[in-house]
């Protein structure tokens, strides 16, 4: 009954373990993969605005396996990300964007501009 009042306040303690492990993960990779993972865990970081937890831990989750397996095969880093990693990592975060913060100031300026049309055609 604690862990469950616990949780409504702080949310999901398996979400907090998971995301704690992923970082750990990718501070296991070698060089060259752990400069670039860090990077743009550090991107998603500030670029994501994702606002559901269940996809930020799945996220996570994946850019931890994309690097693993990128350093255990010897991929080099520029057949990960081409030749520009932002696209190439705003596209993998746009792949876990269900909402994102910005959906409801979207959707207030739209009603406020239809209450505005209403208004002009009284």
């Amino acid at each position: 009954m604690a862990r469950k009042w616990i949780e409504t306040v702080t949310g999901s303690l398996e979400q907090k373990k998971q995301y704690r492990q992923d970082p750990a993960r990718i501070n296991g990779l070698p060089e060259p993969y752990l400069s670039a993972a860090k990077a743009m865990h550090r991107y998603l970081t500030y670029y994501g605005g994702i606002t559901d937890g269940d996809s930020l831990i799945t996220m996570f989750g994946d850019l931890a396996d994309l690097w693993e397996r990128a350093a255990a095969d010897g991929t080099p880093l520029r057949e990960i990300v081409g030749e520009d990693p932002v696209e190439f990592t705003e596209t993998f975060a746009q792949t876990y964007m269900d909402r994102q913060w910005i959906d409801k100031e979207r959707f207030r300026l739209t009603q406020a501009i239809e209450d505005a049309e209403r208004q002009e055609r009284k």
